[in-house]
């Protein structure tokens, strides 16, 4: 009944399902399962960042993304009140797809994404990346089945499977990712543990429909609508305008109806379709691999809501493990191909929760001045009422104003990045500044064709030559070609290209992110194909690269 695969996928969320779409396009056999029988109705993620929207595009499914998501011409806006029919302190402006997408159009300075964010919500993600992945060759999704236990030897892995129908067996393949959500049986199958833990209070969730609460406030739509006051709140539009989920502090008594009236500031009609309660989380596992098992999304990093970086740092995960795994089992790829994704994601996954971090001491600090008679007209209340609103308008920015951290990031110390001298550009910089020192993204350019290069760019490594001769590159040409990986060679004769690149020649990996630079040819093009393909480790992570909080107690204690 399970046939045998190349990659086992454990998990049906968006992470796992990106991975599967993936490796199915790089024609790797995949099967991906999921215990549950159907995508369950529950609000989670609801945006999509600039760099998960590139991926999506690079995987030919951006488009389907955005039809199915949050209408292009509705406010992306932020606004802090005390209720909906309450004149917001402030109102964080940012804006529309439509808009975000004319700003990327009009400008080619390389501090844009190829691609601007897309709201959509899990619920409406999940099942829409169903549908690709089972239209996707060498994919086999199978909802309704069960991961129950896994061993690993040299040659693979065999996984022991229980489907809903009663139907039980085993199955064969190279390898296995655990994108299994934050009760990883894969992790715990392992004995990997996760160093953090709570951030803060447990929360309650209410998610219900109102058709007509659009008019029943004032504001008009926006994307959060942040309450503070005696019970701190945030109402959060899904992406069909008709939904909402409210998060708050659970302290007891929370009648979710009265919830409800009290952020709206009137009653309104609501069909309730879940409560429940959670608890915001900050960890990172102790390890992203052992052996052939990999961890990827929640499995392997839990993030506070605020920033965003949950799912898209999964997504992530999955782009830069699927090239990975094809390559290892096309056979082009050495065995530090495989090994790196733990030292380039795992990093990541701490610079992402330092970031999260960051984005959630933002917001609690313009809370901690909540004053009861903050409307009031006299003098007290004026000043408080002015300080409140600019701190609301300096730490609030800290969980949407990001770029530098979902496009800036950059691979440190990696064993398939070329170690060029020098002092880097700060990688944790928020704010986006576009750069190809080794490690990092390309930045997108519009070339003078009006064709974005990102476009123009290939399945397997890439080699630009920015007004360099193509005869420069026979030498890295003919050593990717004798180690078998494949290499395409693009010429830009663009000067814009050049100016923002600074480099006549720059090699990439299938994920864009720049393995070497240089205005000549690299003096040993065997060494760099070596490097680039994990055959040559050139050093190895620093212990500090990985995971920097030497005391993670210290880290939850300023949550």
């Amino acid at each position: 009944m399970f046939d045998d695969t190349d990659v086992i996928v454990v998990g049906g969320g968006p992470v796992g399902l990106t991975l599967a779409i993936d490796l199915g396009r790089r024609g790797i056999r995949c099967t991906l399962l999921e215990r549950r029988e159907h995508p369950p109705m529950l609000p989670k993620m609801e945006l999509c960042n600039p760099r998960t929207m590139e991926i999506y595009r690079r995987l030919g499914i951006a488009d389907d993304i955005r039809a199915a998501g949050y209408p292009a011409d509705a406010p992306m806006d932020v606004l802090v009140t005390t209720s909906l029919n309450d004149p917001p302190l402030l109102r964080l402006k940012y804006p529309c797809v439509n808009a975000a997408q004319a700003a990327i159009r009009d400008h080619n300075d390389g501090r844009r994404p190829r691609e601007a964010y897309q709201r959509i919500s899990q619920y409406t993600l999940e099942p829409l990346l169903k549908r690709l992945a089972e239209r996707t060759p060498n994919v086999t999704v199978s909802f309704g089945c069960m991961l129950t236990d896994f061993v690993q030897d040299g040659a693979g892995i065999v996984a022991t499977v229980a489907s809903t129908d009663g139907a039980t067996g085993t199955m064969r393949a190279k390898y296995l990712v655990g994108c299994d959500g934050a009760n990883s049986t894969v992790r715990e199958r392992l004995g990997i543990a996760v160093v953090g833990g709570a951030a803060g209070p447990k929360l309650i969730q209410v998610f219900f429909r109102s058709d007509d609460l659009l008019s029943r406030h004032p504001l008009g739509p926006a994307r959060h609508y942040y309450i503070f006051g005696t019970r701190g709140a945030v109402l959060v539009t899904q992406d069909d305008l008709r939904y909402y989920a409210i998060n708050a502090l659970a302290e007891p008594p929370v009648d979710p109806q009265t919830l409800i009236d009290e952020v709206v500031g009137r009653p309104v009609s609501a069909e309730i379709l879940r409560v429940g309660y959670w608890t915001p989380m900050l960890v990172v596992a102790e390890r992203y691999a052992a052996g052939r098992v990999f961890l990827a999304g929640d499995a392997a990093h839990q993030y506070i809501p605020t920033g965003g970086f949950g799912m898209n740092t999964g997504v992530g995960d999955a782009y830069d493990l699927g090239w990975k795994l094809a390559g290892t089992i096309r056979g082009w790829g050495g065995p530090e191909l495989i090994a790196s994704y733990d030292a380039e994601r795992r990093q990541i996954g701490w610079r992402n929760l330092r970031a999260s971090e960051a984005a959630a001491l933002g917001g609690r600090g313009w809370r901690a001045a909540y004053y009861p008679s903050i409307r009031d007209n006299t003098a007290e209340a004026r000043s408080r009422r002015a300080e409140m609103i600019r701190l609301i308008d300096e730490g609030q920015r800290k969980s949407h104003e990001m770029d530098g951290i979902e496009l800036g990031y950059r691979y440190l110390d990696s064993p398939l990045i070329w170690p060029e001298p020098g002092e880097s550009p700060d990688p944790n910089n928020p704010v986006y500044e576009p750069t190809t020192w080794p490690g990092a993204r390309l930045p997108h350019v519009w070339l003078s064709d009006g064709t974005a290069l990102h476009d123009q760019i290939g399945e397997g490594y890439t080699l630009l030559l920015i007004g360099a001769a193509r005869d420069e590159a026979a030498g890295i040409l003919q050593a990717f070609g004798e180690r078998g990986a494949p290499l395409d060679s693009i010429e830009v004769p663009d000067t814009r290209a050049r100016n923002i690149y600074g480099c006549r020649l720059i090699l990439l990996r299938p994920d864009l992110h720049v393995v070497w630079r240089g205005d000549r040819a690299p003096d040993n093009p065997e060494m760099l194909a070596a490097i680039a393909t994990g055959h040559h480790g050139v050093r190895h992570l620093r212990s500090d690269a990985c995971c920097p909080v030497r005391d993670p107690a210290a880290l939850m204690n300023r949550i």
